[in-house]
Formats: C-alpha cells, structure tokens, sequence
C-alpha cells in the first residue's frame, strides 16, 4: 500500500522495484492524496497484481497523511488481504522485501526462539538505505535493482541486520512509516493511524506509541530492505512548520513529552515558532506553510 501525492517518477520507480519482487505481491494498493494523475502511473506501470486506486482530498489546505494511510488499509481488506506492506512512494523495494515481510509475519515467533511469543499486535519494519543522486544522466533503474543496495546508506539511528536476523526493537519511537508489515488483525488491534494528525510530521511516533499501548512489539527485520530516492529537502522542514507544531501539541497533549523536539527549538531560534506560556508551542503566522 502507498500513498501519493505528486512524486510520479518516484511511484514509476516503485513499481519497477516491485516488478522485480521474488515474491510479487497479491494486489497493490495506492492512495491518491489531490491527485487525478496518480491512478494513470500506477495503471501504466502495475505488475501481474490486482491494483486498487483511492483517492481522497486536502484536509484544511493539508495533505491527509494519517487517513490516506487508513484508507489503503481498508482498501486492501475488503479486498481480502490479511497482511498488508505499507511502503513509502519514496521506496523502492529490494527483490526480496515483500517475501521476506510475508514469511517472517506467517510466523514471527519462530524466528525469535529465545523470546517470549507476543501477546499483543507485532509490527515489522525492514531497513530503509537512503540513496544518493542517480549518476548525470542516468536514472536509478538504468543501474539496476542489485546495485542500488551498494549505491545506498543506512540510516545511523537504526540497525542493520543481517539478511536472516529479526531483532526485536527496544525504543518504539524509532518506529516509522517508510517501510513496515503487519497483519490486518494486528493493524486494527493497533488502531491504525490517528486521523486528528494532519499533514507531516508527528503521526509517526503517534503509531509507534499506541503500538506499545496495546502491548505490541516492534521487530526489526533484515533482508527486507527498501532503498529510499534521493530528493531535496530541507533541515528543519520549514515547509511544515505549521503542520509540525500542530502535531507535536497533539502528541504531547496524549503521551506527555514532546516529539519533534529538536525541530521545534530550530524552529524557535529561526523566529517560526515560539512557546506559550503554558508549554505549548505556536506557529508564527509568518512562517511558510
């Protein structure tokens, strides 16, 4: 399942990467955020699976990450799915990421042997390798799917594991969106994503925590590697200023600490964004949106 909004070239490149799965996937749900010429790409570009398209709209001016992730999960169980890969339009998936995502979620207990079976919901989240610019004049999949895993860094706060290794997580809020798996029973003991977070930023850690709170377990997974495109971005995303404050208020509001905190203090010493006197945080109404 994915969620797009613009990024045409990086969906293209997606579902070059799942054309080429060892284990290719049943169906292949996308969520079109504002978007009328997603559904054409994804048509043009779609493997042997069964595609489903949904389409949903800005929230307030924003784009509706949370729900739209909410919507692909849905899609795909009515359309009969029992585990679902949710996966950023910014991946692209390595030849073996939706095998292995499915044979560690049929059983992932046997592949922890010293480890107490979970009584609550399990979540999977492969390693996600970030990508440097594609070669002047070329494009990723002119290098081939193979070599992208030697091109690609894995991220420094993160593990990275052996092609065999599953290792469960110690700190939740390293949970992210970009790349995970999960039973559909899972996904609805979890709760799926907080739709009241809209826009970036902050529903991330959101999931990460209600994941703990209904008992659950993240394990990390290797040999289910998926190598994020490079595009440009900026640090602290300013863009998202408005949506990042929103959001970490939300959080903080529900869990009683602060995500997003390093941002949020950039955001300060830049004039974006400052704290009320009652400890919550304020956008600036001069900041971008």
């Amino acid at each position: 399942m994915t969620i797009v909004h613009g990024r045409h070239e990086h969906l293209e490149r997606q579902l070059w990467g799942l054309r080429r799965q060892s284990c290719p996937p049943d169906a292949h749900v996308v969520v079109a955020m504002d978007d009328p010429h997603v559904e054409a790409v994804a048509r043009k570009h779609r493997g042997g699976w069964d595609l489903h398209v949904a389409e949903t709209s800005r929230h307030d001016g924003h784009l509706p990450l949370a729900a739209a992730r909410n919507l692909g999960v849905d899609v795909a169980a009515r359309a009969g799915a029992d585990r679902v890969v949710l996966l950023d339009v910014d991946c692209i998936p390595s030849a073996g990421l939706v095998g292995r995502y499915a044979a560690v979620l049929a059983s992932p207990d046997d592949h922890l042997p010293d480890v107490a079976p979970a009584e609550g919901p399990t979540v999977l989240a492969g390693e996600v390798a970030y990508l440097p610019p594609a070669p002047a004049g070329l494009d990723y999949r002119d290098l081939g799917l193979a070599a992208l895993t030697d091109l690609a860094s894995p991220h420094p706060a993160r593990p990275v594991l052996a092609a065999d290794d599953v290792r469960p997580a110690s700190d939740l809020r390293l949970f992210w969106s970009l790349s995970f798996a999960l039973t559909v029973r899972d996904w609805h003991a979890v709760g799926g994503f907080d739709e009241g977070y809209v826009g970036y930023g902050g529903e991330d850690t959101d999931f990460g925590q209600r994941l703990g709170a209904a008992g659950g377990r993240l394990l990390w997974v290797g040999g289910a590697r998926a190598h994020h495109q490079h595009h440009p971005t900026s640090s602290p995303p300013v863009q998202h200023v408005d949506d990042i404050v929103a959001n970490a208020n939300r959080f903080a509001e529900r869990w009683g600490w602060w995500p997003m905190e390093g941002w949020l203090e950039e955001f300060a010493a830049r004039g974006l964004a400052r704290r009320t006197p009652d400890g919550s945080w304020h956008a600036h109404s001069s900041a971008p949106g």
